[in-house]
């Protein structure tokens, strides 16, 4: 599905017989585990939120999943978890808010968590990849020495909103952590020192990542004012999540959240990473398409359902988030 907004390209230089090394003893290891469908669905609410369940002691999980235009969970997905992506087959094009970015096998990217993302579907769409996430305080928490959120910055939005790509096979090191990093996740039997060693070759990681991608103080306040405005449009959230198929104008929303009218739109966009209606439009078609994985119900009826009134233009919405029409969706194995 050809992308909506300029692709960004990461440019790669020739790679040097060391980094070679390193990057192929990742992909080798990667060939000994096994690597699941990506089927998330079950995990999704109403607003696209992707809840990983994950160890109070131990907030941390590691997926190797397989991509694929035949079986892939389609729709933008949000979580309060920090993520790495990191493809190790061919061409991938991942969708953060309204820009679409060109990943190629190795680039590590540092995904915005709390912005609408994901993978985006096209012919001949084939990969492998490993999503490492983890929720901050496995990193940085009260009671940490206060220099550890330095391990965090990688994931605090730059000023020019520009991807945070590392290039896997250029950088050994990184390449080196996160070999381990996978090593220590799939290894066998579950102990204390294998956890122990998730968290040490996670901060390496991260360590690599901060050198690349160096963070001022503002970046970090940044950060947290992003979380700030999150939680002011909690109210708003909630109601598209109960609501989805009724109307909300800006003027209902923005009362919602006590902000005028200009300020909501201004704050949202910046939470989201889209407009209102294109939110609740995005909301209606991840539950149009629960319910036609789920359901025998019509698609006109399903159309009604989450909100729509004219089917055929919930045809053209619905193949243009999906890549296929929902006939076309609920025909296809897996789905």
């Amino acid at each position: 599905m050809p992308p909506s907004s300029a692709v960004n390209a990461p440019a790669h230089a020739s790679r040097p017989a060391g980094p070679e090394r390193a990057w192929d003893a990742l992909v080798s290891w990667c060939a000994t585990i096994p690597f699941e469908p990506h089927d998330i669905a079950a995990q999704l609410d109403a607003r696209g939120k992707y809840e990983v369940p994950l160890d109070r002691e131990f907030a941390f999980a590691i997926k190797p999943f397989h991509y694929s235009s035949q079986q892939h969970t389609r729709g933008a997905t949000w979580h309060e978890r920090l993520e790495l992506f990191v493809p190790l087959d061919g061409r991938t094009l991942f969708r953060m808010g309204d820009t679409t970015i060109e990943l190629d096998a190795g680039d590590l990217l540092v995904v915005e968590n709390l912005t609408l993302h994901h993978v985006v579907d096209f012919a001949g769409f084939d990969t492998r990849a490993i999503v490492v996430s983890f929720r901050p305080e496995f990193v940085y928490s009260l009671g940490s020495p206060s220099y550890d959120y330095a391990f965090l910055l990688p994931f605090y939005a730059p000023v020019d909103r520009s991807p945070r790509l590392l290039s896997l096979p250029d950088h050994p090191e990184a390449c080196h952590a996160i070999r381990r990093l996978i090593e220590c996740g799939f290894g066998a039997p579950v102990t204390p020192l294998r956890r122990a060693g998730c968290k040490a070759f996670l901060l390496q990681l991260l360590f690599e990542l901060g050198a690349q991608f160096p963070a001022s103080e503002a970046q970090h306040w940044n950060f947290i004012r992003h979380q700030q405005r999150a939680l002011k449009l909690k109210a708003v959230f909630e109601h598209v999540s109960a609501h989805y198929a009724d109307r909300l104008t800006l003027v209902e929303a923005a009362r919602m959240v006590g902000m005028s009218q200009p300020q909501f739109m201004k704050t949202f966009k910046k939470v989201a990473g889209m407009t209102l209606v294109s939110y609740v439009t995005h909301i209606r078609l991840s539950m149009a398409s629960q319910l036609l994985r789920e359901t025998d119900l019509t698609i006109a009826q399903i159309a009604s359902n989450v909100g729509f009134s004219d089917q055929s233009y919930f045809d053209k919405r619905f193949k243009r988030a999906f890549g296929r029409t929902p006939r076309d969706f609920r025909l296809a194995p897996g789905r």
